[in-house]
């Protein structure tokens, strides 16, 4: 009698534990479908302090074959020293805000944001040798854009 009371137990408990973790998995399933898929920016780890960084990539509207040949010519002229994958992120705008402080009045860190203060030292460069006939307001639109291609063409 004893084995079959402990032999119950045992059942009732698996079954609890089966039924726990089906609900468990379930929520799981259905929290992750209830997800947005939306994709902003990717994400890294560092492998020594585990610590996620934030990889910003802004093109301003270049292909990768643009943003190839832009990388390039910093390389060579102003210091970059990441890969040559045509995604202008952190490292690749740090250069180009080092030729814009350098000869566009840029007076900002050296942080490889693109801000304002980025765009504006960029649009004086674009307006004096690319085209660019809009204002010298930060904001990267088409006008700016376009010029930036052209400018990425011409290395």
């Amino acid at each position: 009698m004893r084995n079959r009371l402990m032999a119950r137990t045992v059942v009732s408990l698996t079954a609890v534990a089966g039924i726990a973790a089906g609900t468990l998995a379930g929520a799981g399933v259905a929290a992750a479908q209830a997800a947005p898929a939306q994709q902003t920016q990717p994400a890294t780890a560092s492998a020594f302090d585990g610590d996620v960084t934030t990889l910003a990539v802004n093109n301003l509207g270049l292909t990768a074959t643009q943003a190839k040949k832009l990388q390039r010519w910093l390389k060579t002229y102003h210091g970059y020293k990441g890969a040559i994958d045509g995604k202008l992120g952190t490292n690749s705008w740090k250069a180009m805000q080092r030729f814009l402080k350098k000869y566009w009045k840029y007076n900002d860190k050296i942080d490889g944001i693109v801000g304002p203060n980025t765009i504006k030292a960029l649009q004086r460069y674009l307006k004096a040798h690319r085209g660019y006939t809009g204002a010298i307001d930060g904001i990267a639109g088409p006008g700016t854009k376009a010029a930036f291609k052209r400018m990425a063409n011409a290395f």
